[in-house]
């Protein structure tokens, strides 16, 4: 057994990152373009596999491009990204009332009011206050 560390990424890692130069191309990009995006140095067949498991959680869309599909971002940026983790972590329960009761009681007092404010139940100048 070798001594050398493992040059494997963090999980998710790779995701982030086909998902940058996703965003930052703004039109579809096949694997091969994302590969020239990234510097060249991950395989095709390696950026494929996680463009299709992007795809398969709805977080890119895709096309036919010729032989191949090009992929788009059904998530504008991490705020988005978040977010869409969030409502899919939601709907994995029946019992939605005591997830985001939970959730809530959780969170910091500024979040607590941040989130008040944006869903139009916080303090004087909140977005639907009079």
């Amino acid at each position: 057994m070798s001594d050398v560390p493992s040059a494997r990424r963090p999980a998710g890692e790779l995701e982030a990152e086909v998902l940058a130069a996703l965003w930052s191309a703004r039109q579809p990009m096949t694997p091969q373009d994302v590969q020239t995006a990234l510097g060249g140095d991950l395989a095709r067949t390696t950026i494929a596999t996680i463009l299709a498991r992007l795809h398969d959680k709805g977080t890119v869309e895709r096309t036919r491009a010729g032989r191949a599909y090009a992929y788009t971002p059904t998530v504008q940026d991490t705020a988005g990204l978040a977010a869409r983790r969030m409502h899919t972590e939601l709907g994995r329960e029946a019992d939605r009332s005591t997830v985001l009761a939970r959730f809530v009681s959780d969170l910091s007092a500024e979040d607590e009011q941040l989130l008040r404010e944006l869903l139009g139940d916080g303090a004087p100048g909140s977005a639907g206050a009079p």
